[in-house]
C-alpha cells in the first residue's frame, strides 16, 4: 500500500470550506456579482436585491469580515467595492483568491472550481 502525503493541508481545507460556506448563500453571491460592476452604496444594493437594509448590511458585514469586499464612508453613506482578493478575470468570470487557490465563479450556471497552485487541483461543482 502506498502512503501518500495529503495534497492539501488541513489549514487550506479549512480556509476553502469557510470560503465555500460564505459563497453558498445566494444573497452574498449576488452582492459580489453586483459589486463586480463597480462600487455601490447600501441603498442601491438594497434596491437591486429587493431586501431591507438590515439584511443587506448583515451580508455585507460577513463579506467584509472575510476580506472579500472593502468599504469607504462618504458622509452618512457607506460605499462597498470588491477588494484585491476578488477580481474579474474575464467577462462573466469572477476570481476569488484564497492562499494557494483561486475560486472561479461564472454567471452561466454559477459553478465554482478551486484550482490549487500545487500539483493536484481540487474541483467542486
Amino acid at each position: 500500500m502506498v502512503n501518500r502525503e495529503p495534497v492539501t493541508s488541513e489549514i487550506d481545507l479549512s480556509q476553502l470550506t469557510a470560503l465555500f460556506r460564505l459563497l453558498s448563500d445566494k444573497t452574498r453571491l449576488n452582492i459580489l456579482m453586483l459589486l463586480s460592476g463597480g462600487e455601490q452604496n447600501v441603498t442601491w444594493l438594497c434596491n437591486e436585491l429587493s431586501l431591507p437594509q438590515p439584511t443587506v448590511s448583515h451580508h455585507l458585514g460577513l463579506l467584509r469580515m472575510s476580506n472579500l469586499i472593502g468599504n469607504r464612508r462618504n458622509g452618512k453613506q457607506v460605499f462597498y467595492q470588491l477588494n484585491g482578493r476578488v477580481n474579474l478575470e474575464s467577462a462573466g468570470v469572477m476570481g476569488i483568491h484564497a492562499e494557494h487557490y483561486t475560486v472561479s465563479i461564472t454567471r452561466s450556471g454559477v459553478t465554482a472550481s478551486a484550482h490549487s497552485t500545487l500539483e493536484h487541483p481540487v474541483v467542486a461543482r
